[in-house]
């Protein structure tokens, strides 16, 4: 692809590579040594994805959140680059090969797998002009092998509300600031379909847990979460952030939990 059109030098572009080393088999994050070795289902797990069941099956992303990477996500989301939006599309299409072992499993009678950005909130949407996770879900689909059986449907999840920036919010924080900000319209075109779920950049977890939970209620099937980038924990840190996180996972759980309880009594009544 010709990169002349990006403000980013070659040197830069060049330097940014795929997540090395051993990670989550359910999340994708970092995993350090305690940790490094595959339970009896030949899965590598981190600490919080032994303790809690994601809502998706596995999530993928092609590089860590820094350096040039990061700039260039930057140059898409805030300063309108779409060139941008081509080379995080080849980067995604890198990231979703590695989900292929499960799309073997599929039947070709089966329903097309969709792929469904995260969406922004209307008057963001307006105000920026695009929906950077859509653009790279696009370009992705331009290139990766296996878009035949893909797709695209931008529209079936909404954002319904502008919910503050997550930026400084603790994981908890995060999932109590998007919970009830995504809802699904038209179910019967979602409805026992698998789902891979595209962003730009997978955080905490916190965007594509409530997304997956709310596709999942509304009548998904298997859900895969995919990215061009993912934070990835420090060894420096790391110890620390198990032990918040472990506060924050079961005060997360209870409210999740509560809200699906209030979830079913509604259908129910």
């Amino acid at each position: 692809m010709n990169i002349s059109r990006l403000p980013v030098c070659p040197s830069c572009l060049a330097a940014v590579h795929a997540v090395r080393g051993k990670v989550c088999s359910i999340c994708g994050d970092r995993v350090f040594s305690a940790y490094a070795e595959c339970d009896p289902q030949g899965l590598r797990r981190c600490p919080v994805c032994r303790r809690l069941k994601r809502p998706f099956d596995r999530a993928v992303a092609y590089g860590s959140y820094e350096s040039g990477l990061r700039e260039l996500i930057h140059l898409l989301k805030y300063n309108g680059v779409r060139p941008a939006a081509k080379i995080l599309g080849r980067m995604l299409a890198e990231a979703l090969i590695r989900l292929e072992p499960a799309f073997e499993q599929l039947t070709f009678e089966q329903a097309p797998i969709l792929v469904i950005p995260v969406p922004l909130y209307k008057a963001k949407k307006r105000q920026r002009g695009f929906n950077q996770a859509e653009l790279i879900a696009r370009a992705a689909l331009k290139v990766h092998p296996a878009s035949a059986r893909w797709q695209l449907a931008a529209d079936l999840l909404l954002r319904t509300c502008d919910t503050a920036s997550q930026i400084g919010l603790s994981n908890h924080q995060r999932r109590a600031n998007l919970r009830g900000a995504f809802a699904v319209q038209r179910r019967g075109e979602l409805t026992g379909h698998d789902v891979i779920l595209v962003d730009d950049v997978y955080t905490t977890g916190a965007t594509a847990t409530e997304c997956a939970q709310v596709l999942r209620r509304a009548g998904a099937s298997k859900m895969w979460v995919a990215t061009v980038a993912r934070t990835q924990k420090l060894a420096s840190n790391y110890e620390q952030f198990r032990r918040d996180t472990d506060e924050e996972d079961a005060a997360s759980i209870r409210a999740d939990e509560e809200q699906e309880l209030t979830v079913a009594q509604a259908a129910g009544s």
